[in-house]
């Protein structure tokens, strides 16, 4: 835990469900694991996707404490980044990044809703309208949206089998 002011803010820890990065090779999806070390930052982790990055870009897919997600792309130079809920940077280092990247006001705590790039992956196969109503809905929990977005761009089995999914 670190402090900041009067907040608790919670630093990288087993909170972390899964940090994955999906990426295009020889025309097929592949996901790796991604490092503890850059589960930190948008800076962090858009550092270790370029590792897995062959030319199609990678993205990052993170869970926490099965509250709110981060995604983060990656593309030769270029880093977008969505945020599944914006309060949770309240109280997320990780989140918090995410608001400091976008060049976001701190939320309120009734702020609820995404912050970012809801067209993130739209050249993928999931419209920006199709990622806002998947985290409008507050009954999903962070796995079961990125099931959804991993089924959508063509991956979703090995991610539910990454993260120990078994859908509903």
């Amino acid at each position: 835990m670190a402090e900041s002011g009067s907040v608790t803010r919670v630093v990288h820890d087993d909170t972390i469900d899964f940090a994955l990065a999906a990426y295009v090779a020889d025309g097929e999806w592949h996901l790796g694991e991604l490092a503890d070390t850059t589960l930190v930052s948008v800076e962090t982790l858009a550092s270790g996707l370029r590792r897995f990055d062959t030319g199609g870009g990678a993205l990052a897919m993170v869970g926490v404490d099965e509250d709110f997600f981060v995604l983060v792309r990656v593309d030769g130079s270029a880093t977008r980044a969505l945020l599944s809920d914006v309060t949770a940077a309240l109280e997320w280092e990780i989140a918090e990044s995410v608001v400091d990247f976008l060049g976001l006001l701190d939320p309120e705590d009734d702020d609820h809703g995404p912050a970012g790039d809801l067209g993130i992956v739209a050249d993928l196969g999931m419209h920006a309208d199709d990622m806002g109503e998947l985290v409008d809905d507050v009954e999903l929990y962070p796995d079961e949206m990125l099931s959804d977005v991993a089924h959508r761009l063509g991956f979703g089995p090995a991610f539910d089998d990454a993260v120990g999914f078994e859908g509903p």
